[in-house]
């Protein structure tokens, strides 16, 4: 992958015109995660807080799936490709504590056309354990191909 094109998207994730939920900085209710890549893996870290409750210390179940969405897409955002979320399968494996820091885990299993096959992982970052897992189908922009 070209060097050039990483630094370029990834300072267009932390660019006042992107308001994303979960990755923009001009988002004033979002969720404030910075990706990048390593290795060929999509990495953030990510604490929930109290505002992200779904019930008693639990992160919302849409958190955890807006985190999973974002680390896969950002993937091939960071490669230099625009794309969007076609279909998606989470498993949640436990509840994520509120307070947790969390490592979020984004890969490519295969690409064909203008479709990639991503999965993402939302990890204890002390441990590795996995709260949550999904894996999505991506279908890259039109003007991408």
């Amino acid at each position: 992958m070209n060097e050039k094109v990483i630094q370029q998207r990834t300072a267009g994730l932390r660019s006042q015109g992107n308001h994303c939920f979960v990755c923009g900085p001009s988002n004033p209710i979002g969720l404030g995660v910075q990706f990048h890549l390593e290795n060929d893996v999509c990495l953030a870290e990510f604490t929930p807080l109290e505002q992200h409750m779904g019930y008693d210390q639990v992160t919302h179940g849409g958190i955890v799936f807006s985190l999973l969405d974002d680390v896969m897409a950002n993937w091939i955002w960071l490669q230099g490709q625009q794309c969007f979320t076609a279909k998606a399968d989470i498993r949640y494996r436990a509840q994520l504590p509120i307070g947790t820091l969390v490592r979020l885990e984004g890969r490519c299993l295969k690409r064909k056309s203008r479709l990639a096959l991503m999965q993402g992982k939302v990890l204890r970052a002390a441990d590795g354990f996995v709260y949550a897992e999904a894996t999505g189908s991506f279908m890259l922009a039109i003007d991408e191909i």
